[in-house]
């Protein structure tokens, strides 16, 4: 009985808690997702447009008067509409003085102009109280639901009433109001949108020039060195084999790269002696994008599985398989197992799955749904220790794969390593460097700097 009765209560309209009236100036695909949600959340909507004649794509429950008529009926306007059409804003100025103005702007590219938007319209509302917010949601995640996209809205303003009033709206919409300060802040707000991916472009170039060298590497030792002075067509490796070379092992130096600048972070500390001094910039942007290159890292090895996976497919591998079964047919000689590369072959491949298993693991704690879900020192186990299993899995698994050229005068064609013994140097340096700074008498004075401790104390700060 009391269950009913909660749920009975809980579904009751709230009318002792009745949300004031809101202004909405503009009726384009943002002011009316927004008054959508905003009349759903309980919110009275009156929008203010040029035309006040009701059009279909307006709120059903939402009213549509002349701006001046409009504004008079709320405290808190937003101004949903671009910048260059605020000028009808001005003779509308004893009107808005006074009422809360939120600006959602944002502009089509990077400092297009000299001052922020927000900062604009309260050089020309100097009696209005300016507030910039909701510039970092779309039309289309108010309409199909905050779940599928950012629920944080940054907010800044130089009233701190006018400021609450917003992100009391902000909450009640299902929203969650992040406070970036006065209104000097707006400039940053409105460049959020205008980024294009900001903490990936280095991973990205890094990762497109190290394949584009690594492609045309395999491509000068395997396909032109063979046609050159071995006269033999490769030309078709392009599509598969050098592919399958160049993923590899760009999945194993990516992923040692996410754990050099922790190795260069530990030494900078240890020459230091205290963690009180900043790292270089370079350093600090490098620990800053990890996340990225572990993930392209991953997207290389994922590549290196399917093609290893249709590579018994190929019109290559069955010809190669052909000729080896009719050759021990004409010599009437049947070669037997050989156990050692039986163990190599089997080797490489339990590594690289083990390796793959614990590569996809870091994968999956890298999403924020996963890691939000763990606690630090979990998150830091999976991401620092099953890491560097991983990495040695992987490197264990090149090696086996790839070792056996390191002798071979053949491997050297043109004088040049074998493209699996390049990927080796950063993760064997990597992994070397790693076990000597866990040696207790490495390991103690790291530690006691990070927890505080200094060398020479002048450098605290």
């Amino acid at each position: 009985m009391n269950k009913n009765s909660s749920n009975i209560m809980a579904l009751a309209p709230n009318t002792s808690n009745k949300r004031e009236t809101v202004c909405i100036f503009g009726t384009g695909d943002f002011g009316r997702a927004l008054g959508h949600k905003m009349i759903q959340s309980g919110y009275p909507v009156v929008y203010g447009s040029r035309s006040t004649q009701i059009s279909n794509l307006i709120p059903k429950d939402a009213e549509v008067l002349g701006h001046a008529e409009a504004a008079q009926k709320a405290a808190i306007i937003i101004i949903a509409i671009q910048r260059q059409h605020y000028g009808f804003l001005t003779p509308l100025a004893e009107i808005l003085h006074g009422k809360v103005l939120v600006d959602i702007s944002n502009n089509l590219k990077l400092k297009q102009y000299p001052e922020s938007n927000a900062e604009y319209l309260a050089q020309l509302l100097p009696g209005s109280k300016v507030v910039k917010a909701f510039n970092t949601v779309s039309a289309w995640a108010l309409q199909s639901g905050t779940l599928d996209a950012s629920r944080q809205v940054f907010v800044c303003g130089d009233d701190t009433e006018a400021k609450q009033m917003v992100m009391n709206i902000v909450r009640a919409l299902g929203l969650t109001p992040l406070d970036k300060g006065s209104l000097l802040a707006a400039q940053e707000i409105e460049n959020y949108p205008l980024q294009l991916f900001p903490m990936w472009k280095f991973p990205i170039f890094l990762s497109l020039g190290l394949t584009v060298f690594f492609f045309f590497y395999c491509l000068a030792l395997d396909v032109i060195y063979t046609y050159i002075y071995e006269n033999n067509n490769f030309s078709f490796f392009i599509a598969i084999t050098i592919p399958n070379r160049v993923c590899p092992v760009m999945a194993l130096i990516l992923l040692a790269l996410v754990y050099l600048p922790g190795i260069f972070a530990a030494i900078i500390q240890l020459y230091r002696g205290t963690k009180y001094r900043r790292f270089p910039d370079w350093l600090d942007k490098w620990m800053l994008c990890r996340k990225q290159l572990g993930l392209i890292a991953l997207a290389f090895a994922s590549l290196h599985a399917v093609f290893t996976l249709v590579t018994p497919m190929r019109a290559f591998a069955s010809w190669r398989t052909s000729k080896g079964i009719i050759s021990q047919v004409l010599n009437n000689k049947t070669e037997p197992l050989n156990n050692t590369n039986a163990w190599l072959s089997d080797s490489y491949l339990a590594l690289g799955i083990l390796g793959y298993f614990f590569f996809v693991l870091l994968g999956i704690t890298s999403l924020p749904s996963v890691s939000n879900s763990v606690n630090w020192r979990e998150f830091r186990f999976v991401q620092s220790k099953l890491g560097y299993v991983a990495l040695i899995l992987c490197t264990a698994h090149t090696l086996v794969y790839g070792g056996k050229w390191f002798l071979s005068p053949s491997a050297y064609k043109w004088y040049l390593p074998n493209i699996y013994m390049l990927s080796l140097i950063v993760p064997c340096a990597v992994l070397v460097v790693k076990f000597v700074l866990i040696f207790p008498c490495v390991d103690k004075p790291l530690t006691q700097i990070r927890q505080g401790w200094e060398r020479n104390p002048k450098y605290s700060q």
